[in-house]
């Protein structure tokens, strides 16, 4: 028997963009005060937070929050302040999760890692911005990327698959090697939500990258 699970395409159907956020941040620097951030209820204790860049998934709840994304650093007090918006816990961002490297998915891992926050990721994606080079998504597009500060690295990492359990939800990391980039990972927030986060590898008017 198959159960039949919502597929929420939530931290990265980032609108009708059709272009990586980090290329084109890269080429137009956005006037970072304009950018709002909206907060829509998926299911539960589960919410979706767009901004610039990939939309983020956010589990929030008594234990505190998880998010899986963090956008880019000038937008990161907007997030944290739209997350006590929703006025359901006063605890901070317990943990980062990031689908893969690029950097509208983990620009905003310095400031989210001083203020606290655990960040967890696969080993590549620590890999990746640890080293530098020329990053892309494994086919045309290619851009140069510099070595990330110590601050923005994962110090959590994974090779298969993790699960960080809080607020009453099994919220898994799964990696899915070849896909957008080689450090690609797909969240599963569960029980009860049966909701999911897929990076990059679902975008809108676009076929899976499997």
């Amino acid at each position: 028997m198959i159960s039949k699970v919502r597929t929420w395409m939530v931290p990265v159907l980032a609108g009708l963009a059709l272009v990586c956020g980090q290329a084109a941040v890269a080429q137009h620097e956005p006037d970072w005060s304009k950018v709002q951030i909206k907060t829509t209820k998926v299911s539960g204790n589960i919410y979706m937070l767009e901004g610039q860049g990939g939309n983020i998934a956010a589990s929030v709840g008594e234990d505190g929050i998880v998010i899986v994304d963090d956008q880019f650093a000038p937008l990161a007090e907007k997030i944290q302040a739209a997350l006590k918006e929703l006025k359901i816990t006063d605890k901070p961002v317990r943990f980062v999760i990031n689908t893969h490297y690029h950097g509208d998915h983990t620009g905003g891992n310095v400031p989210f890692n001083n203020a606290g926050s655990t960040l967890i990721a696969q080993d590549n994606v620590r890999k990746r911005l640890e080293t530098g080079g020329t990053g892309g998504n494994g086919g045309s597009m290619k851009f140069d990327m510099k070595p990330a500060p110590k601050a923005a690295l994962p110090i959590i990492t994974f090779e298969h698959d993790v699960t960080v359990h809080l607020n009453g939800e099994d919220i898994r990391a799964l990696h899915f090697p070849s896909g957008h980039t080689d450090g690609d990972s797909i969240h599963h927030l569960l029980p009860e939500e049966q909701c999911r986060a897929h990076g990059r590898r679902l975008r809108a008017l676009r076929l899976p990258v499997l």
